[in-house]
């Protein structure tokens, strides 16, 4: 009986000696799994970091323990060596950027508040990356620095009417300005400017003054160009017979457009050459009585002298000849 019972006991002790065994090589295996499956995730993460993408408008500056490598990469896939090599994308397109509006005093001393919008974009992106920290508030402070040191020394007719060159000179500025930094300004817009109210009152009446001149002129140059014209036309109706005609057309045309009762004035110049003519007829016809008189005198006198024989005398007084 002793002897069954021990040797009971003792493969009692086995069962529980192979039971703890097994369940050491389960924890063993279920430690490395987690072990496995840990390694495993690091290396899919450093994978995942070393592989890089750019886009096409994209180009990647890659720094290699902290120095540049090269020229920037781009577009397409690009592998990098996990926590060595870590890069930095720029973006190539074209940015749209607004400057705030800007308050000045332009040389003729009139304030005024003005605002535009720059275009630019990145040429060189290791430079935009190196030589600026960032550079579209660069950019954007130097646009509003360059707005108003330039439209200050411009006049206010200036900055109204010349804003082609004026935009051409913020180009030309700002883009000296951040070439050193990669950046091309492709071209600079002055959007608004505002003035006074009491100035756009002021510029106003010099406007309508200006027009009311320009009507005048036009008024003038009018009556001008219609006193020749009707200087040829008097020239042309210097004849009394086509001044009479006319009158009578005239006539006509306002009884046909008014039906009623026009009195107008008729210059006498219009009856001076009938009057004339009538009055050249009546000294004609006495010069041609005073003619006749004188050649029935003449004629009396002839017979006298032929008849009596000597030739009166200038006092009517006749006396006969003695023979």
């Amino acid at each position: 009986m002793v002897q069954s019972s021990q040797v009971a006991a003792f493969l009692a002790g086995d069962f529980r000696q192979g039971v703890i065994f097994l369940g050491l090589l389960q924890v063993a295996g279920f430690g490395s799994l987690i072990v496995v499956g840990v390694v495993v995730l690091i290396l899919l993460f450093l994978l995942s970091s070393s592989i890089r993408i750019v886009t096409e408008y994209e180009r990647g500056v890659i720094f290699r323990l902290g120095r540049v490598q090269g020229q920037a990469k781009g577009p397409g896939p690009f592998v990098l060596v996990p926590i060595v090599d870590r890069m930095v994308k720029i973006d190539l397109r074209t940015v749209t950027m607004d400057v705030p509006p800007q308050d000045l005093i332009t040389r003729d001393n009139v304030p005024a508040r003005v605002n535009a919008v720059i275009y630019f974009r990145v040429l060189d992106p290791n430079k935009a990356v190196i030589e600026v920290e960032n550079y579209v508030l660069a950019t954007s402070q130097i646009s509003q620095t360059t707005l108003r040191s330039v439209l200050g020394q411009k006049d206010l007719d200036d900055l109204l009417t010349n804003r082609e060159a004026i935009n051409d000179e913020l180009q030309t500025i700002i883009d000296e300005q951040t070439d050193p930094w990669g950046i091309k300004v492709s071209h600079v817009e002055v959007k608004d400017v505002e003035i006074p109210q009491g100035m756009q009152r002021a510029m106003a009446r010099q406007a309508e003054s200006e027009r009311e001149r320009r009507a005048k002129i036009i008024s003038a140059e009018g009556e001008y160009q219609a006193s020749q014209r009707l200087r040829q036309a008097a020239d042309r109706l210097e004849s009394p017979t086509a001044l009479q005609l006319r009158l009578f057309q005239t006539l006509g045309e306002i009884s046909s457009e008014n039906n009623s009762t026009v009195i107008i004035p008729i210059p006498m110049d219009l009856f001076r050459p009938y009057l004339e003519r009538s009055g050249s007829e009546d000294g004609y016809a006495r010069r041609e009585a005073e003619a006749a008189r004188r050649r029935e005198e003449e004629e009396a006198e002839r017979l006298y002298e032929e008849a009596v024989g000597e030739k009166p005398d200038g006092d009517g007084a006749g006396g006969a000849q003695t023979t």
